[in-house]
């Protein structure tokens, strides 16, 4: 694997879900600081799949 300097590192927390990670890596959120500064709404309209995620909102 080549590193690539324009490549942003991911520092979403270690223990957090892999299927969690892959839904806000897949929505464009690497950083813990851009998940941080969302609002309730823009969290609700991340698609997270898997059979937890279903009705687990209030």
């Amino acid at each position: 694997m080549t590193h690539n300097d324009n490549a942003i590192e991911s520092n979403l927390p270690t223990g957090l879900a892999k299927p969690a990670i892959r839904a806000l890596s897949g929505a464009g959120y690497l950083r813990l600081e851009q998940f941080a500064k969302l609002t309730e709404a823009e969290v609700l309209q991340i698609t997270w799949y898997g059979p937890k995620s279903h009705g687990s909102y209030p």
